[in-house]
């Protein structure tokens, strides 16, 4: 074992996705191992790391914003060392070196393993071997979280920059994965939420065939979690055996976050997607037909190149049609080296913004419709937090992803708990979270 030649307090900000999220926390316990103290507030720290997004460029900005302010600290002398990790130093990391030299090190997603070592040479401390225990530090506050069952991603989508982030789909092996989930369960995790940028592709680079099922069999038989959540499905890879499956398992949560980005037809093959407009109005509706218990979140970008007012008018008639339960819109930003930022027909800021104005709207009476609809009934919550502040438990339900959709707050009766499984009549919504009333607890 080596030396410990190094105590420091570390805090992280992470603004990263869940990927991102998870090699945080495996950092963190990289570093809590080898004799560091992990505290949450970076003014109480030693040396603060900044888990940064790249995806587009509000996400660029924000993490931007936070580097700067922590080098404020540094320059103040509350704090000795910056760490950027993430994806904007794995796109950008040549350019900051030189914007921000007040950053001590920025990390390439291949240091992270190594980051005990990095921070031993801030500090021109001998390196010591890297320590093999594996773990994470958790940073979700709840009774959840996140499992990644894979890296990179291999499609091509003309908007999209992961790909020259993250390089090509990388499946891990089946085995580390349900070792990891069983770690999850021994920490009193209830459920896990797989992550990947493609979650239905998983296996068919690494055993040439698609093996979600098969992995999802695997986790299903762990001990101690209760659900289990899939997010990010591709559209082209969702098929009546994955719907079945999730339908017919008790412990799969009938939810599926699954990205379509728009239903033009020109506009899909413009964006290089995978399926056209009339596979997936169909999948859609085989969906909304056989499997009505599953609730369905999507994403759309709206301003796309060459969107024309008929396109617009096309997706805003889809949305509200097809009443998802939960939808989010983007504004098509213009990222280098992505296909669509060499297209020559580009849409305006100030249009962009209108159209997304307009379909949010749309989809706000929607989601009211879906609200107004479970308003009454009673559903099986997850407790994940005591909130000290409005002295109620908040948790989610099964058709509610913590952090992504509402929350669900609840007036201690005086028999929960956190981590606790209870059954809530929903009895009001304030906009952001539905109202419980908890009358029994379920085991």
């Amino acid at each position: 074992m080596a030396e410990k030649k190094l105590s420091k307090k570390v805090s992280a900000i992470s603004l990263g996705c869940d990927k991102n999220r998870v090699d945080l926390e495996k950092m963190l316990f990289k570093l809590q191992s080898y004799g560091h103290t992990i505290v949450e507030d970076p003014q109480e720290a030693d040396i603060v790391i900044v888990n940064t997004c790249a995806f587009i460029t509000p996400a660029k900005e924000e993490a931007i914003g936070h580097i700067f302010e922590m080098c404020a600290l540094k320059t103040q002398k509350i704090v000795e060392k910056v760490v950027v990790s993430g994806c904007l130093s794995q796109r950008h990391k040549d350019e900051l070196v030189k914007q921000i030299p007040e950053v001590d090190a920025f990390l390439l997603a291949k240091d992270n393993d190594n980051i005990c070592q990095i921070v031993e040479s801030l500090y021109n401390v001998e390196n010591s071997k890297p320590a093999n225990k594996q773990g994470r530090i958790f940073t979700t506050r709840g009774s959840y979280a996140y499992l990644k069952i894979a890296e990179g991603c291999s499609n091509v989508c003309s908007y999209c920059t992961i790909p020259r982030i993250k390089g090509r789909y990388i499946s891990f092996p089946i085995e580390e994965i349900v070792d990891e989930a069983k770690y999850l369960a021994k920490n009193k995790f209830k459920e896990i939420v797989l992550v990947a940028q493609d979650v239905t592709r998983y296996g068919e680079d690494l055993y040439g065939k698609n093996c979600l099922l098969e992995l999802l069999k695997k986790l299903c038989k762990i001990d101690g979690i209760e659900w289990i959540r899939i997010h990010y499905a591709y559209p082209e890879k969702v098929d009546d055996d994955l719907l079945e499956f999730m339908v017919n398992e008790r412990k799969i949560c009938n939810y599926l976050d699954m990205p379509l980005q728009h239903i033009d037809g020109e506009i899909l093959t413009s964006m290089r997607r995978r399926l056209d407009e009339y596979s997936t109005r169909s999948l859609l509706g085989r969906i909304k037909q056989n499997f009505p218990e599953i609730a369905l979140r999507t994403t759309f970008i709206v301003g796309y190149p060459g969107e024309t007012k008929k396109a617009f008018s096309k997706l805003c008639n889809f949305v509200e049609e097809t009443k998802f339960d939960y939808a989010g819109f983007f504004t098509y930003f213009r990222e280098e080296n992505t296909p669509s930022y060499f297209m020559t027909n580009q849409i305006s800021k100030f249009v962009k913004n209108l159209r997304l104005k307009k379909i949010r709207k749309i989809q706000q009476r929607v989601a009211t419709q879906k609200v107004e609809e479970k308003i009454g009934k009673t559903y099986r919550t997850l407790i994940d937090y005591f909130d000290e502040n409005k002295g109620v438990f908040v948790g989610h339900t099964e058709f509610l992803s913590p952090t992504v959709d509402f929350g669900v707050e609840i007036v201690d009766n005086g028999n929960i708990e956190v981590g606790q499984f209870v059954y809530a009549k929903f009895v009001d919504f304030d906009g952001e979270n539905f109202k419980g009333a908890c009358y029994e607890s379920s085991k």
